[in-house]
């Protein structure tokens, strides 16, 4: 059986980049991006996921505006993304990115400063010109979750059919009210996720991660039979 090489490729190829271009990106191709995106499944088709882009002067605002709150230490979480306590293999995993990322970045382990500077470009979406921040009704049940993470999935992946790279950030949630305040979102709403959207920086350093992934047989189990 043959493979579609272009889709696979897509995967496969994909990175978190974490630092772009300041190349414009033209409004009609963010729209196509999330056109195609659209075509993501959902339950029902309820396509139950809204989109909210910023870019120019809003963006550099909403950053401000999320910087200052992160700096003070504070925050407004929509909810808590990652384990309250840290437990493995998830805790090796983190640990070993965190540790991968900041070596090719020249940053030390110890050198808490530095980590936690580099942390706050989540918040000025590494310099990428084009924001994107995914919310969903409050209402809606867990399925509607997974609908979104499909759909986001299908933002990374289409970007790069436009020579783009992408961010999912999941930084932004530990702020998402005051993100929701900025975009004159109702409490209705919750923040899913925050999406980099740019043309990669060649030179950066750390856009040279590449990330390990479990093995098939780590996380599968073939049911042969079923009492």
């Amino acid at each position: 059986m043959s493979l579609a090489l272009p889709v696979v490729d897509a995967i496969t190829g994909r990175r978190s980049i974490r630092r772009f271009l300041a190349t414009p990106i033209d409004r009609a191709t963010i729209e196509r991006i999330l056109a195609i995106a659209a075509r993501s499944p959902s339950g029902a088709n309820m396509q139950p996921w809204q989109v909210h882009v910023v870019t120019g002067a809003a963006k550099a605002r909403l950053s401000e505006r999320v910087l200052a709150e992160a700096q003070r230490g504070e925050a407004s979480p929509d909810y808590t993304y990652y384990p309250d306590n840290w437990f493995e293999p998830y805790l090796a995993r983190r640990r070993r990115v965190g540790f991968a990322l900041y070596a090719l970045m020249g940053i030390e382990r110890h050198d808490k400063g530095a980590r936690e500077a580099q942390a706050l470009e989540n918040f000025r979406f590494f310099e990428a010109p084009v924001g994107l921040f995914v919310t969903l009704d409050r209402r809606l049940n867990p399925g509607s979750w997974i609908d979104c993470g499909m759909f986001l999935q299908s933002i990374l992946l289409a970007a790069r059919s436009f020579g783009l790279e992408t961010c999912a950030q999941a930084s932004w949630v530990r702020h998402g009210g005051t993100v929701r305040a900025a975009l004159g979102l109702g409490d209705d709403q919750v923040l899913i996720a925050g999406v980099a959207l740019g043309h990669a920086d060649p030179s950066a350093p750390e856009n040279r991660l590449v990330t390990d992934r479990a093995p098939v047989d780590a996380f599968t189990t073939f049911h042969e039979r079923v009492d």
